[in-house]
């Protein structure tokens, strides 16, 4: 009696082992035991998906054979010393699969002590956590991109109205000066000082995705094979510069002035990554993507795309530097060579655009940058150009210029009276309602800023447009605002100047939006009836 019942705790002991093991053999996470020395002893079938490794390939073996270098001599050393005193360990670690490919993982090492309480065996159960890391880091960069535009796009807001400001004058002083050519040489390089600043600030609102874009429906390859006749005279001669144009590559609708700057500052990019020459290959191609592949590649939609891919035989980036190289203001060149914006230009105004950009790079073997545009399937449309006029004649009409930057609205309104329009002004939306409700002229042209203080300058024009029916307006702004349009794509029916501007531009911007078929009447200066 006594035998069968030893017999059938043997039995229940042993279905319990046999239990054990299948439920440590199913789990998803890798399970790895050791002997006291660090020798594997057993590892499950979850340790050989994640790591590459079978179990012959690695009992025997110390956990060393997955060591990335990634950790020093003194994190190994608090490991093991929190293990061989009886505590239980937790952590993260990175590790390097069979493949060579590094991934990261949460860890917690058990001792598993003897009756006389020496540790005999560890148990390591580990969790993949490389995605959620990826994740991670991708959020934390998108903060600080976020962080950063803000910023930027504040600061560059505020100097282009000081930009506007030395333009302005400058474009006064021009007319003042006569047959000087020492001073008209020194404003000509005000002048030109002022055009450089004006396309920092400029980089600055890409970053902080506030530029305003003027879309249109494009075929690729024009806009390509047009920048690349620019690209060979920048990037030298000792860089061979090839196209690979897919002929069925879709169109895709975007600002032409903003994309032929997305390929130049990474033409210029990939030149400063090629000191000794090399070449520079720029293809397009049609991709689908559906939602595999967004996953894969960290998009957030499905769709079709025209890939753009700019790849260089340059000296390539490290992992470290790959993190970082669309971060504004980050750069790896050397003091006052390089402001840290091409990328990040490159990174705001693809993501404006609503498409993508993926980079790819290794030390000493190149880099190559995909950008992704959502391809359309309207026709592109024909680029027509208009020659800038000389003409410089007087004005006629009334302006209600409204402008909360006082330095900026008295250079302009100054400006407008020289050129023979009537101006009033105004510093926000309460004054400019109240003059258009008692001015007892004509007014025809409402000159207003977008973003002020109360009221903003599309609130405001409503507003003025239901006490004056038939007024023109046209904007001012330094950067976009939701109010312009959806992430601030500009429509193509609204009027609208880019600040900074110069007078002639100004002037040239009224003029056409005072033309009877924009304003709907002949301007009079007549008094109202």
């Amino acid at each position: 009696m006594l035998e069968n019942k030893d017999h059938q705790t043997a039995e229940a002991r042993e279905q319990h082992l046999s239990l054990l093991a299948a439920a440590l053999a199913a789990t998803v996470n890798s399970i790895v035991i050791t002997d006291r020395d660090g020798k594997i002893l057993w590892t499950n079938p979850a340790f050989s998906q994640l790591t590459g490794y079978t179990a012959e390939e690695v009992i025997g073996q110390t956990p060393r054979v997955l060591r990335s270098g990634e950790q020093g001599a003194e994190f190994y050393a608090q490991m093991w010393s929190t293990i061989l005193s009886h505590r239980v360990w937790s952590g993260e670690i990175i590790n390097r699969r069979k493949d060579g490919s590094l991934y990261a993982e949460e860890m917690t090492i058990t001792p598993i002590q003897s009756g006389d309480g020496n540790a005999l065996h560890f148990v390591a159960v580990k969790q993949d956590v490389t995605g959620r890391k990826s994740l991670e880091d991708q959020l934390r960069q998108a903060h600080k991109m976020e962080a950063v535009g803000r910023l930027a796009g504040g600061i560059a807001h505020d100097f282009n109205n000081l930009l506007g400001v030395i333009a302005g004058y400058t474009n006064m002083l021009e007319g003042q000066i006569g047959d000087d050519t020492t001073l008209t040489c020194i404003a000509e390089e005000i002048k030109a000082a002022v055009r450089s600043a004006a396309a920092l600030t400029s980089q600055l609102l890409a970053v902080s995705r506030k530029q305003l874009l003027q879309p249109r429906v494009l075929d690729l390859n024009v806009v390509v094979s047009h920048t690349a006749k620019l690209l060979r005279r920048i990037v030298g001669e000792d860089i061979i510069v090839s196209l690979n144009l897919d002929p069925d590559a879709g169109s895709v609708k975007a600002d032409p002035g903003q994309l032929q700057q997305v390929i130049m500052n990474l033409a210029v990019n990939a030149r400063d990554a090629m000191p000794k020459g090399g070449s520079l290959t720029i293809a397009t191609a049609n991709t689908d993507l559906d939602c595999n592949g967004v996953e894969k590649n960290n998009f957030r939609r499905a769709g079709r795309y025209v890939k753009l891919t700019l790849s260089d035989t340059g000296t390539g980036m490290d992992a470290q530097t790959q993190q970082r190289a669309f971060e504004p203001f980050f750069t790896t060149k050397p003091q006052g060579q390089g402001t840290g914006l091409g990328l990040a230009t490159v990174y705001g105004i693809v993501k404006q655009s609503g498409g993508y950009v993926r980079l790819f790079s290794e030390l000493g073997n190149g880099t190559i940058v995909e950008v992704h545009l959502v391809r359309v399937d309207e026709e592109p449309e024909v680029e027509t150009r208009q020659t800038p006029s000389g003409e410089t004649r007087n004005g006629t009409g009334t302006i209600l210029l409204v402008e909360d930057f006082l330095s900026l609205r008295n250079m302009v309104r100054k400006g407008l009276e020289m050129s023979g329009y009537i101006v009033i002004s105004a510093g926000n939306g309460v004054e400019a309602l109240n003059v258009a409700e008692s001015y007892k002229g004509v007014i025809h042209l409402l000159v207003t800023d977008v973003i002020m203080p109360g009221t903003d300058g599309q609130q405001l024009a409503e507003r003025i447009a239901a006490l004056r029916p038939g007024i023109s307006v046209l904007y001012m702004s330094g950067y976009a605002d939701e109010m312009l349009g959806q992430h601030g794509v500009l429509s193509s029916n609204v009027a609208f100047i880019k600040k900074p501007f110069e007078m002639p531009d100004l002037l040239a911007k009224i003029r056409e939006a005072l033309q009877p078929t924009n304003a709907g009447h002949e301007c009079s200066d007549s008094p109202a009836a």
